[in-house]
């Protein structure tokens, strides 16, 4: 058994109320707990290779006794709440064995020293990263943002209109299509050069540079959408009296949704790609600015931190694109497997 149930049962309450004060143990909420106990046990135990001349710093072991505090916490909130207990149990081993790689790196990097420091720094050097220099990384994640987040919506808008007029119209798919088809399958990293050399601004180039990542991918997938519509949706509509546009809002954008939303998504990872490669080249400021800046300086451990705040802002932004995909397509919920 995986789990283990109590009930508190003071006398006078109805049965309704005993089940509402039932406990349920699930051992497999401990693994995380588990793991990083592990890790620190092992990271205070073993000595520093004498081979490691960086000075040790004592920001990783923080780090496990938070981590530890905050895993106690959560598994003690799922003895009473079923759902988040089901959802903390599916991940818990996931939870465990990324803990253990995290312990795996600081054996090889601190206790160890089997690979170069200067490039491959320690957990605790990461870490302390985050606690001197983060008001800095934030300030360039927020310029990083902003381009990304004006070149993707612009890039979104024009991509979903252009994929609309030629799913819908014949004329626009006979002039257009062969122009994206030249055009599109060219990296938006590889026209840095000339958006360099038109605009005279290193954000405007990578404002267009982002725009034009996310506008291929929607464009293709909005118009392959809309001609997969069937067409007695759109005789039957225009029966009733329906006009293009009408049709065109009511029918051919909703029944391509997700198509649309699956066009966003890959556009998402393009304009991450253009905007780090535009920022190492061209602009003076912003997140890739930043990484570029720390590795001509050998300040690697500066670059990792800011690569993990990459990443998990990339997973945010994907996270909530699903959740407003579900929302939008909630509709779908049972006939489409997400």
């Amino acid at each position: 058994m995986s789990e283990l149930s109590i009930s508190v049962a003071p006398k006078g309450l109805s049965v309704d109320k005993v089940s509402s004060l039932s406990i349920h143990f699930d051992w497999r909420t401990l693994i995380p707990l588990a793991s990083v106990a592990f890790t620190q046990v092992l990271h205070t135990t073993l000595p520093v290779a004498s081979t490691y001349r960086t000075k040790v710093l004592p920001w990783f072991t923080w780090f496990n006794v938070v981590a530890i505090g905050v895993l106690a916490i959560l598994a003690v909130v799922s003895l009473f709440n079923s759902r988040y207990r089901d959802h903390f149990t599916h991940k818990s081993w996931f939870l465990g064995v990324a803990f253990l790689l995290l312990n795996l790196y600081n054996l090889i990097t601190v206790k160890f020293d089997l690979i170069p420091s200067l490039y491959f720094p320690s957990p605790e050097r990461i870490v302390y990263v985050f606690l001197t220099d983060w008001f800095f990384i934030l300030r360039c994640l927020v310029y990083s943002l902003r381009l990304l987040l004006g070149g993707f919506f612009l890039g979104a808008l024009l991509g979903v209109l252009t994929g609309t007029l030629i799913g819908w119209s014949q004329r626009w798919n006979y002039w257009i299509m062969p122009c994206i088809r030249i055009v599109g399958p060219i990296p938006s990293t590889a026209w840095i050069p000339i958006a360099l050399v038109v605009f005279t601004k290193a954000t405007d180039a990578a404002l267009f540079l982002i725009a034009l990542g996310v506008w291929f991918p929607t464009t293709v997938l909005t118009s392959s959408g809309i001609l997969n519509v069937r067409k007695s949706y759109f005789e039957v509509s225009s029966t009733l009296g329906a006009s293009n546009l009408r049709n065109v809002l009511s029918i051919a954008l909703p029944g391509a949704a997700p198509n649309i939303f699956a066009g966003l998504f890959n556009g998402t990872s393009s304009s991450f790609l253009t905007l780090m490669a535009a920022e190492m080249i061209g602009c003076k400021f912003g997140i890739g600015w930043y990484i570029n800046w720390q590795r001509e300086t050998m300040a690697y451990s500066q670059v990792y931190a800011a690569l993990i705040v990459i990443a998990i802002t990339f997973s945010l932004l994907i996270n909530l694109q699903f959740k407003i995909r579900n929302r939008v397509l909630s509709w779908q919920k049972g006939t489409i497997r997400w």
